[in-house]
């Protein structure tokens, strides 16, 4: 029988040599070029919301394939080998205190490109949006440290963002892509990609979680004092853990509420008057636990759920492990090695660099798909 395939993200630390570095920029710098005059800007941004494509963009250009560091390392390949006179693409962000710095970094580089103001605000909206949905729409019990925003003289963009989970020593990378996006709130993943599920996952961006949504909204945009109310009918009673305690729920896991909450927050919330959940979540302030206690009360008092399913996906357009959400696409995946190949042949490199490089996608490959065993 055939090996399922899946990545691990384990969490690595330590920085990759400097003779390594120079080595991944010129070669990503020469890959790139090719890739973008041959397929456009939009399809290179596409490609890399492909987990799966993503990861082997990063074992082509010399690191570890199955690594959480490919994340930070080849965005931060990128960062250095892209220029927007060559490539049409700029980059912005990056891990720890520099993911903040997309922020301040968008509006200098769309300058390159003559961007209009108001495509500028909407690239500085899907920055903060993107980090916000993953950090406080879906609780997945990973931690985001890394956000890095690639976009073109369009204005189009691809978002790829990380956590780390402290416990289990694992990373998980979120994908995003402006093309086809409809809301930021409502299954936006181009792709997310993990080594597990985890239980009990908030997921606010599911389709299953519309209604609770609504119910958030209206909770927010009602008197302060009732949503109060609400919050110690629930903590002072035994609701929750009867509620808790049924054989068809989950364990408490995820779903305690949370210990103090901000009512000055929810005043200005009430100020605002959000017209729809976006908006309430784009205001600052409103994180993990403001999207949780509203959940929570939405579903317990209320009686609209919210979806406790991990929205994980192991890749995007390749399959994932054991099937899951549905078995590889070797056909697909074949064509995402091609393209690959292609633009390594097509770079401007040396001999023994180019093989070098079709050496490690061939290796990968092997990886994904090992030989059939009997």
């Amino acid at each position: 029988m055939r090996r399922t395939s899946f990545i691990n993200l384990p969490l690595h630390t330590g920085h990759p040599p400097a003779y390594l570095v120079r080595r991944m920029i010129k070669l990503s710098h020469a890959m790139c070029k090719v890739m973008v005059d041959e397929h456009g800007q939009q399809e290179f941004l596409r490609r890399l919301s492909d987990p799966l494509w993503f990861q082997a963009l990063g074992c082509v250009l010399g690191f570890d394939w199955h690594s959480s560091g490919v994340t930070t390392v080849v965005t931060g390949i990128l960062k250095q080998s892209l220029s927007p006179d060559v490539h049409g693409i700029c980059i912005a962000g990056g891990k720890g205190k520099k993911s903040t710095s997309a922020v301040r970094d968008i509006p200098v580089l769309a300058d390159n490109f003559c961007l209009s103001t108001e495509k500028t605000d909407s690239l500085l909206r899907a920055s903060r949006m993107s980090a916000k949905v993953d950090s406080a729409a879906v609780q997945d019990g990973y931690s985001l440290y890394h956000h890095v925003i690639l976009f073109d003289e369009r204005g189009d963009w691809a978002v790829v963002q990380q956590g780390m989970n402290t416990e289990n020593r694992m990373a998980r990378r979120y994908h995003w892509i402006s093309d086809g996006l409809q809301s930021f709130v409502l299954e936006p993943h181009a792709g997310i990609i993990c080594e597990a599920r985890t239980k009990n996952t908030l997921d606010m961006t599911a389709a299953d979680s519309q209604e609770n949504q609504k119910v958030s909204l209206d909770l927010v945009r009602g008197d302060t004092n009732n949503l109060r109310s609400s919050v110690y009918r629930l903590t002072a009673s035994s609701t929750l853990d009867r509620w808790l305690g049924e054989p068809a729920m989950p364990s408490m896991t995820g779903y305690e509420m949370p210990r103090r909450l901000d009512w000055d927050l929810f005043k200005r919330i009430y100020d605002v008057q959000p017209r729809n959940y976006e908006e309430l979540l784009s205001i600052p302030g409103v994180g993990a636990a403001t999207v949780r206690a509203l959940a929570l009360i939405a579903q317990l008092i209320y009686g609209t759920r919210a979806s406790w399913n991990d929205p994980v996906k192991y890749s995007f357009a390749h399959g994932g492990k054991d099937g899951v959400p549905y078995p590889v696409a070797r056909k697909v995946y074949d064509e995402s090695i091609k393209y690959l190949a292609g633009a390594i042949e097509g770079a401007e490199l040396e001999r023994e660099e180019r093989m070098a490089s079709l050496k490690k996608l061939a290796k990968f490959s092997e990886n994904m798909f090992p030989p059939i065993m009997s």
